[in-house]
């Protein structure tokens, strides 16, 4: 996933062209479900789970820098969330507040500024000079010292917009209050450029719940003027489940209520949402309008659509299973491979006659301790012309980089995990954020830090090209073909 302010993308070396044939290479890929120890290419698994904060990787795939949360960031409720990136900055959402680094030196990242600003889970994304923060928590206020009160007592919940023109001094400026708070947002820029939109993904109603009563279909769209920030302002909340979605099996799968996580292809006027029950194509040409033209249902082995990744192309969607909320054991045989896995879907036809055609599933081929959390969760793209490659965090499941050229055939390629935080019990942990930016792997670690990985393999050279300035992994723009 790339996405940049505008649509220039530096290429580092023209004359390393000949990389370009190598990204390309691939090994025969295997199926998800056939994946063995054995079969894993070019990656070396041993069969024994590692011990508590043990390393085992692949040897193509290797951790250069670990920074741990510094206070007051370093306790374990402050959960390291998603990531944004601009220039040479990485911007990490923490339960807590946020943490801008300085990733100049991938191997010796250095904190530049901490935002104290607590409300669940400050999801970020930066467009220029702005900041915009998700707060999805009941608060008694919408200030950074609001304290947390019951859903019967809402004051606030929503969008924190600040401004990162000095990276050593974020100033908050605007806060825009939305429908059951921001779970997540997607930014998706106006076509004059001269707005951002978010896109504001949020769920779980109820009756008693203050400001996010049922029923709940829809998501809230903000605008936000980039040179007038103070003026944003919810300016639609489209039904997006007009017949209020999938109705769910109480206890194993969710109903639909809004939507978890929408990512945006705006050059092609698309998104994809994994909105609980259903996954569903959108057409957002209209930013204010979108419209639902196309919506799928796995009732057999999905319990939780959570997120979406489109491939390059914007002809294959991605989308996630979030079983067991992201904080239960699901990489374990007793699971198997196909539950709390990644589900591939073509994208056939065109215009309002698209449809998702469901190919394979995959999952990490190790099974992982009952005492670690494991389940799909944030990734993104490798810009490997010619091929659909992502890096994956799987929580305590660690790192995957794979290959789903072949719809039908996904393979891993690489991988990168901690051993469990705990040998006799399940502590909530693990990488929530595995992301590809110039040349490198950022992973935000619930309870580590931030890791920085470099992934050295010959089918993915041709990645390590190509720079840009901005990245919000929920907003894809393509990269050159070749």
């Amino acid at each position: 996933m790339i996405a940049i302010r505008t649509s220039r993308i530096r290429i580092v070396s023209l004359a390393a062209a000949g990389l370009l044939v190598a990204g390309v290479v691939t090994a025969p890929p295997s199926s998800a479900q056939e994946i063995s120890r054995a079969q894993i290419a070019p990656a070396t698994v041993d069969s024994a789970v590692p011990g508590v904060d043990e390393i085992s990787s692949s040897p193509n795939l290797r951790q250069i820098a670990n920074l741990p949360k510094q206070a007051p960031f370093d306790t374990s409720a402050a959960f390291g969330t998603d990531i944004a990136f601009q220039d040479r900055y990485a911007f990490v959402g923490n339960y807590d507040g946020l943490v801008i680094y300085d990733i100049s030196r991938p191997s010796a990242p250095t904190i530049v500024s901490q935002v104290l600003c607590p409300g669940s889970q400050n999801d970020v994304s930066v467009h220029g000079n702005l900041l915009f923060l998700s707060t999805d928590a009941p608060r008694s206020d919408d200030s950074c010292s609001s304290t947390p009160v019951d859903r019967t007592e809402t004051r606030w919940e929503g969008i924190k917009v600040f401004d990162i023109s000095d990276k050593t001094k974020p100033r908050y400026v605007k806060s825009v209050q939305t429908s059951c708070g921001s779970h997540t947002h997607t930014l998706v820029p106006s076509k004059d450029r001269r707005s951002v939109y978010l896109y504001v993904s949020s769920y779980g109603p109820s009756d008693t719940y203050v400001g996010c009563p049922q029923p709940h279909d829809s998501i809230s769209i903000v605008k936000v003027p980039v040179k007038d920030p103070t003026a944003a302002a919810v300016v639609a909340t489209p039904n997006l489940f007009p017949d209020g979605g999938y109705p769910g099996i109480p206890g194993e799968k969710s109903a639909t209520s809004g939507c978890h996580d929408i990512t945006a292809y705006p050059a092609k006027d698309l998104a994809a949402g994994a909105c609980m029950g259903d996954g569903i194509l959108l057409d957002i040409a209209d930013r204010e309008a979108p419209r639902v033209i196309e919506r799928v249902r796995d009732t057999e082995n999905f319990a939780f659509w959570h997120s979406a990744t489109f491939n390059n192309s914007g002809t294959k969607v991605v989308f996630t299973d979030e079983l067991g909320g992201g904080g239960a054991a699901t990489c374990n045989e007793a699971t198997g491979p196909n539950r709390g896995a990644d589900a591939i879907y073509d994208i056939t036809g065109r215009g309002d006659d698209r449809r998702l055609t469901f190919r394979s599933y995959y999952k990490i081929p190790r099974v992982n301790a009952d005492t670690e959390n494991c389940v799909a969760h944030n990734g993104s793209l490798v810009p490997v012309p010619g091929r659909d490659i992502m890096v994956q965090a799987w929580y305590q499941g660690g790192i995957s980089v794979w290959d789903f050229t072949d719809s039908r055939h996904p393979t891993e390629i690489a991988f990168w995990e901690r051993g469990p935080l705990a040998a006799d019990r399940l502590r909530t942990g693990g990488s929530w954020s595995a992301y590809w930016y110039n040349g490198h792997i950022y992973s935000s670690d619930i309870q580590k830090g931030l890791d920085v990985l470099e992934l050295r393999d010959p089918r993915t050279w041709a990645a390590r090209l190509i720079q840009v300035p901005e990245l919000n992994v929920q907003t894809q723009t393509g990269y050159l073909s070749w």
